[in-house]
């Protein structure tokens, strides 16, 4: 009896001696799965991918540290999938047909609640509906992933709706990549335990609003990415909390209208994406302040080159932030970029274009200068025309207009009377409805 038990007290001595390194050597190929490769160059990484699985394997090395799924067939996690794997730390399911995922899947064993579990899961292209959700097409399976660190579940047709509950418990995830999915409604608190997260992806998606609150509490996120959503209107409640935020993305949506004081608690922002949406105005109080912005894109607009964006070419101008803003309108700047256009000003107020038309020599420009002047009298003076002009003259005041070289206005200004005079090069004479002496 003695002679065989020593073999055995030996080789247990021999376990309990070799260092994790050689230990996980020795498991990684003694259970290695059917059409699966496994490797141990650091550690034990389980291949299966493009093996042609339709379910799981009925187990995998109990050391494996890393697990490759991706371009098979699968399309359900059974209970306790992964739950029996205490050195697992990166997890790959890209590219399958994965339909449902048992309450549990992930959940590990009470004798392995305290090793780090699944840092990195992915399962992207896949059809995920539902997992423990309180409808279809609901995602939630966070339970037994509490050490998660990264998440992408990206280019998943079914996910369309996340619950309050969805990502309950996952306060260590760093990386939450949700792109390409099919997302219409995201319930209010959705993220609330994501204190940690630093870079999200929710682009691509089918989102045209947002929860008034959204994004409460991500303190640390660096990086949000809402670009390619139907989103029309910004509300500043959604990034008051983002004061760490350096990147962010609102590019190919639909915005019309950014809400003044949007990103005022932005103080870390860095660049700024709006490109590609149906903006044609940008108020200045929605940038202020306007010291923390590095970089900001504004092509592929309908941008309304008006007084109203001034600022921007000032800013264009003074600081290099930004650059290639092409108008729309008015017609007599349209196709020109705002760093352009010149923006006339009387007695230090802003002129528009349409009122002001520098560049368009047109022979009709005359029949509605008259229409035109009054308009600018009226906004110059503030006060309204009387019916009737008074002959007589207190004090005449005069100011040259240029139109193109082609039509000059003269204005005679009183404090009870405007004569207004029109000459034409063309024509060398003077028409007026009412005479005066300049």
């Amino acid at each position: 009896l003695l002679i065989l038990r020593a073999p055995v007290f030996v080789f247990i001595s021999l376990l309990i001696l070799l260092p994790p390194a050689a230990l996980t050597r020795w498991a990684c190929p003694r259970a290695c799965p059917q059409s699966c490769s496994c490797t141990q160059e650091k550690s034990c990484s389980v291949l299966c991918d493009r093996s042609g699985l339709s379910e799981l394997p009925r187990e995998f090395p109990c050391e494996a540290s890393a697990i490759n799924l991706d371009k098979n067939r699968l399309k359900f996690l059974s209970e306790r999938a992964f739950g029996t794997l205490p050195s697992l730390k990166s997890l790959s399911l890209d590219h399958n047909n994965i339909s449902f995922i048992t309450p549990g899947a992930f959940k590990h064993s009470s004798a392995s609640r305290n090793i780090l579990l699944h840092p990195h899961l992915t399962v992207n292209w896949s059809l995920i509906k539902f997992c423990l959700g309180p409808a279809l097409k609901t995602f939630f399976f966070a339970q037994g992933l509490s050490n998660l660190v990264e998440l992408k579940m990206a280019h998943n047709e079914y996910i369309s709706y996340l619950h309050t509950r969805t990502f309950t418990g996952l306060k260590k995830l760093v990386y939450l990549n949700l792109q390409e999915n099919r997302i219409n409604v995201i319930h209010d608190q959705a993220f609330q335990d994501l204190v940690r997260l630093e870079n999200f992806y929710l682009n691509d998606n089918l989102l045209s609003d947002l929860p008034r609150l959204a994004f409460k509490g991500l303190s640390r996120l660096k990086m949000l990415n809402l670009g390619g959503n139907q989103l029309t209107n910004v509300s500043k409640t959604w990034f008051g909390d983002l004061v760490e935020l350096e990147i962010l993305y609102l590019d190919r949506n639909q915005l019309v209208y950014i809400e003044e004081g949007t990103f005022e608690n932005l103080t870390s922002l860095i660049t700024l994406h709006l490109n590609s949406n149906n903006l044609s105005t940008l108020p200045f109080p929605v940038f202020q302040p306007i010291y923390f912005l590095g970089r900001l894109y504004l092509f592929r607009n309908p941008w309304e080159c008006d007084c109203s964006l001034e600022w921007l070419k000032e800013w264009m101008e003074n600081y290099n932030l930004v650059r290639d803003i092409p108008c729309s309108s008015p017609s007599s700047v349209a196709g020109l970029d705002l760093g352009e256009v010149v923006f006339a000003k009387v007695n230090g107020t802003c002129i528009d274009p349409a009122e002001l038309n520098l560049t368009t020599v047109s022979s009709e420009v005359a029949s509605t200068t008259e229409n035109r002047f009054n308009s600018l009298i009226s906004r110059l003076l503030q006060q309204e025309l009387r019916e009737e002009a008074v002959n007589g003259t207190d004090e005449v005041l005069t100011s040259i207009y240029n139109f193109n070289s082609d039509i000059r206005s003269i204005f005679f200004f009183s404090a009870n009377s405007i004569f207004t005079s029109f000459c034409s090069n063309s024509q060398g004479c003077c028409s007026s409805a009412t005479s005066a002496e300049a």
